[in-house]
């Protein structure tokens, strides 16, 4: 069975559980970064889902660029198998680019996201 790791933290990221068991994905739901870098010492998921929200002005070096950042490093270091799939709303547009140029992010889906926008990102093979 495939494994899921979802960092939820807004009201907004997607779920679709009859999705999941049809695919053969086990999920799991992490309410903080925190909690899902403890779970990435232990096992390396096939997929992550995170929702871009870009950073403005969050770090006076300007080291980062949203609040994913420390979660996608960590997920090349401990699962750099994993496709990341990053969920946005539509006004995050301008900024992600700045995301995808360091990091490999195998797919962006725009809010609303649909049932067969996810299932096109879990199936994709490149």
């Amino acid at each position: 069975m495939k494994t899921l790791f979802a960092l939820v933290e807004s009201p907004f990221s997607p779920h679709f559980p009859d999705l999941y068991q049809e695919l053969g994905i086990l999920v799991e739901r992490f309410d903080s970064a925190r909690n899902l870098h403890r779970a990435l010492q232990k096992q390396a998921p096939d997929f992550f889902l995170g929702e871009f929200i870009y950073g403005w002005g969050n770090d006076y070096a300007g080291n980062t660029i949203s609040n994913l950042d420390v979660t996608l490093r960590t997920l090349q270091s401990r699962a750099p198998g994993s496709r990341t799939i990053v969920v946005m709303q539509p006004s995050e547009t301008p900024h992600i680019g700045k995301l995808l140029a360091l990091f490999p992010v195998h797919a962006v889906l725009k809010y609303p996201v649909s049932e067969a926008d996810m299932r096109a990102a879990l199936q994709a093979t490149s």
